[in-house]
């Protein structure tokens, strides 16, 4: 019983930490929360049920169509957020902290009513591309469908680290968010180094609509709205800005979530509380979270 919430745990676990990602790799650059991450997730989800449905010979079957799948969903959301900062963000950046807010709040709006019009207000049944098979592994059920999710989540966090620690564009991104104006004054285009960082975090919020698509079996208009507060609670319980703080606090929610359904009474009803209640002791404890550091403020 214990091991077989651990694997879902981390089955959760990795999505919510793929979605905390897009939201602390935004906010360790603009101190902004980018309240739209999780309708680009629902766009991502979306785009590889499009993908699967117009081409099911291409996308629909086998290994290859979902990388295929994967890929294209991850380059489509990245694009729209881009689009989102380039149109309803940049704009307002040197006016206030507070007009990208709202900002943020009307894009996740528009959105999410865009796809609730144009396309459907039903859920809409997900692809399977591959074939689930089962093992039995010390008393607990793993599905292929967990190791595909847990595989491809862990890859995707491993190539960011690359990205952020060990290449050029990584090291701007880490100077623009040390402080974006003496990064400008030492030669890197802070504009640029903004949409790329908008492109990275949308295309994780992508790859984590397909994995919750994939998990879940069906998406609908609304499906960003829980999992993207849920994953903003991880960002802030692992410190929001910090990039391993993301991930341990995705990780740190899915355990806590499948241990309460799996050992409260009623658990099921409670994950949610539960998950809204740890991001209210965190920031009465630790308003910095788990990794996050504390900042002395400037006089």
């Amino acid at each position: 019983m214990l091991i077989q919430q651990l694997v879902n745990g981390l089955t959760l676990g990795a999505i919510y930490s793929l979605i905390a990602l897009g939201y602390t790799l935004v906010y360790g650059i603009l101190t902004m929360i980018n309240f739209a991450h999780s309708e680009v997730l629902m766009l991502g989800a979306f785009m590889a049920l499009g993908l699967a449905a117009l081409l099911p010979a291409v996308f629909g079957t086998g290994l290859v169509g979902l990388a295929g799948m994967f890929v294209l969903s991850m380059a489509g959301a990245g694009l729209i957020n881009v689009i989102i900062e380039r149109f309803a963000y940049r704009p307002l950046r040197h006016i206030s902290r507070l007009a990208p807010l709202i900002s943020a709040i009307g894009v996740s709006i528009i959105l999410q009513n865009g796809v609730f019009i144009w396309i459907s207000t039903q859920s809409l049944r997900f692809p399977e591309p591959v074939a689930i098979d089962q093992v039995n592994v010390l008393g607990a059920t793993i599905s292929s469908l967990q190791i595909i999710i847990l595989a491809a989540a862990l890859l995707l966090m491993g190539i960011l680290h690359f990205f952020v620690e060990h290449t050029k564009l990584g090291k701007a991104m880490r100077a623009c968010s040390d402080d974006i104006q003496t990064a400008g004054l030492m030669g890197i285009n802070p504009d640029y180094i903004i949409a790329l960082t908008f492109f990275v975090g949308g295309a994780l919020g992508g790859a984590a609509g397909v994995l919750y698509g994939m998990n879940y079996g069906s998406i609908k208009y609304n499906l960003g709205f829980l999992p993207g507060a849920k994953a903003f609670t991880a960002a802030v319980l692992g410190g929001i800005g910090n990039i391993r703080g993301a991930v341990l606090g995705g990780f740190i929610l899915g355990f806590l979530e499948v241990l309460a359904s799996g050992y409260i009474p009623n658990g099921a009803q409670w994950r949610d509380v539960i998950a809204f209640t740890v991001l209210i002791i965190v920031l009465l404890v630790r308003p910095s979270g788990l990794l996050g550091e504390k900042i002395a403020e400037k006089v």
